[in-house]
């Protein structure tokens, strides 16, 4: 459990990065920092050519681990925004392309994983959301801008609806839609095209495109996080934390 890497089977130059962290792959701040050292890791191996991340159980990502923080306060609130800033930035500075396969529920940090990821491919059930408002924070809507339309992420985010997969496909930001149990061999076909073509050419196809990015999202992102911190300085973020957790949640933000 936690994240673990390994080549493809049967696909030359293909990695694979997976989150499994039951029960919702909320992820802790150690965790965070995993992820962002693993993709960071095999982007730099001449040997890998395209990175996939993908998840097992029932969902993708829930987001930070809202308990962590609950039970330890500031200092696992610091250690995840910093985990979660690395995490998001590692798959965008990935020195190949990096594929995202999604299944079920995309929240909070999933959507920031997914937001910077170069190809998304998901399930039929998958929906994507950041609940954050509900939980006293904000963050990520650098990431769902990405994928929605202006006017949807900000429907979105002042409430807390979802997506699905077929209106990112719809609106072009997720390349396939397929049943959760084509998943992954999707995201290796589309990998193993990636990795067909020169290697060289390729990272410097994904340097160029980072370079005109009209956003600099790893600044944005940590712009949106200062509003989060302001928000813990009042007493509403913890409330709407616990009265989470009293519902028996264990992840969701970012």
């Amino acid at each position: 459990m936690g994240i673990s890497h390994g080549m493809a089977d049967g696909a030359d130059g293909v990695a694979e990065v997976v989150i499994d962290v039951p029960p919702v792959n909320a992820l802790d701040v150690k965790s965070w920092f995993d992820l962002a050292d693993t993709v960071r890791e095999l982007g730099a191996s001449d040997a890998v050519r395209v990175v996939i991340v993908a998840a097992e159980g029932r969902g993708f990502c829930a987001g930070v681990d809202i308990k962590e923080i609950q039970r330890e306060g500031s200092t696992a609130l610091v250690g995840v925004n910093r985990g979660c800033a690395a995490a998001f930035a590692a798959v965008y500075e990935c020195e190949v392309p990096v594929i995202s396969a999604v299944q079920g529920f995309c929240l909070g940090g999933g959507i920031g994983i997914v937001g910077n990821s170069d190809v998304i491919v998901a399930s039929t059930d998958a929906t994507f959301g950041l609940p954050e408002v509900d939980r006293g924070a904000l963050g990520a809507a650098t990431h769902l801008a990405r994928l929605v339309p202006q006017h949807k992420m900000r429907a979105m985010m002042y409430t807390s609806a979802t997506a699905t997969a077929e209106e990112l496909h719809h609106f072009g930001s997720v390349l396939h839609v397929v049943p959760p149990s084509e998943l992954r061999a999707t995201a290796r076909e589309v990998a193993a095209q990636i990795a067909a073509k020169n290697p060289t050419v390729i990272r410097r196809a994904k340097e160029s495109l980072n370079g005109i990015d009209p956003v600099d999202v790893k600044r944005s992102y940590r712009f949106e996080q200062g509003f989060t911190f302001e928000l813990n300085l009042s007493d509403v973020s913890d409330e709407a934390r616990q009265a989470f957790i009293d519902k028996g949640g264990s992840g969701q933000g970012g």
